[in-house]
């Protein structure tokens, strides 16, 4: 499933249209599963004639705000395997399109081969509630090293890495980006939440907020990462940490596949781990 970069990746594609109207809103299939709980006809009458005002992205979903007063809202999950892509103003739709806004200059589409994503659309000035129920953002104020202290507090038998891959206290941090956090900030993937000490609790809070910024600033087009990240070498057969050599260790952690340095990351894997 995407995670936190790539869905900022996706957005930014789509900001290629910011500032020009929608002249013709293309559903080729309002009945699909992508649209569940989506007035389709609200969607295509509420953004046709209407400019792209602006884009977020809040951990692993994306709001694209249209019209003068910025009044409506279309909400985008890629799911696990949906994408956005930018075409010619005039091309056929292929099998898996589900959304095409046509521009001037381009056409805006969403794609889902899986349709595990989901478009949601509000019109209104009011925040709509699958947005504004959205929990705080990694960047936001309320993601205080206190407030992680605290959460991991309350799950204090629990491993790291499973504790990393909760919503709604790492929103946007999936597999990949949690085996990264855990070895920059040189912690054992297994390692009992409430066994950090708080020194250990301030690294791991500083390096969650390092690794999520960095990976929105350095994600390559095919979705890469530099060498010298774990990225790359988490997925090689016999690969090694690109910090100190050693030989990665891999294992199921909280029923996820996880990877890291026995080296740098010290540390025993529980079988309860």
């Amino acid at each position: 499933m995407p995670e936190l970069a790539e869905v900022d990746l996706a957005r930014r594609l789509w900001d290629a249209g910011l500032g020009e109207r929608v002249l013709e809103v293309i559903v080729p299939k309002p009945g699909a599963r992508v649209f569940r709980g989506t007035d389709v006809e609200a969607l295509r009458s509420g953004l046709t004639r209407q400019p792209l005002a602006e884009s977020e992205a809040s951990g692993k979903q994306m709001v694209f705000r249209f019209g003068a007063k910025r009044d409506r809202w279309l909400g985008i999950h890629l799911g696990m395997e949906g994408d956005l892509r930018v075409e010619p103003t005039r091309f056929e739709p292929r099998k898996h399109d589900y959304l095409i806004l046509r521009q001037a200059k381009r056409a805006l589409v969403f794609h889902d081969t899986r349709l595990f994503g989901r478009v949601l659309y509000h019109q209104g000035a009011d925040v709509p509630e699958w947005w504004a129920k959205l929990p705080p953002s990694i960047f936001s104020e309320a993601f205080t090293r206190e407030a992680v202290a605290a959460f991991l507090a309350r799950r204090k038998r629990t491993a790291l890495k499973p504790v990393l891959l909760m919503q709604e206290r790492f929103p946007g941090v999936g597999n990949w980006m949690a085996d990264e956090i855990l070895w920059r900030a040189r912690l054992h993937p297994a390692r009992r939440a409430g066994e950090l000490k708080p020194a250990e609790v301030a690294r791991f809070h500083e390096t969650v907020r390092e690794v999520c910024r960095l990976a929105i600033e350095e994600i390559g087009p095919d979705w890469g990462y530099p060498d010298t990240w774990l990225f790359g070498h988490r997925w090689e057969k016999g690969g090694a940490c690109p910090r100190c050599g050693a030989d990665l260790d891999r294992a199921q952690i909280g029923g996820r596949t996880t990877c890291w340095c026995p080296r740098c990351q010290p540390g025993k894997l529980r079988v309860d781990g």
